[in-house]
């Protein structure tokens, strides 16, 4: 016979609900806040100090969610809501 280890992982759960890791939700999802790009103060929690757009592994942001708030971001650049870099 070999000089086997027991397995002392639990087989009955799967891998991935192991460390019991609950993953944040968006915050635009729950309807607290909303993407417009009229509003700076919201905009701006999702740009860095340098003015750069926040990712979305940083910032929980879902996938769509992202892409319209880097939209609404861009317009109020435009419209000069929000600075591009910071001074």
């Amino acid at each position: 016979m070999r000089n086997e280890k027991k397995d002392t992982r639990n087989k009955d759960k799967p891998s991935w609900k192991k460390n019991n890791f609950k993953r944040k939700t968006c915050p635009f999802e729950s309807g607290a806040l909303k993407i417009d790009y009229k509003d700076p103060r919201t905009l701006q929690k999702f740009t860095s100090e340098r003015g750069k757009i926040m990712p979305c592994r940083i910032s929980m942001v879902s996938a769509k969610r992202q892409r319209e708030l880097a939209i609404a971001i861009k317009r109020a650049r435009y419209l000069a809501l929000l600075p591009y870099v910071a001074d």
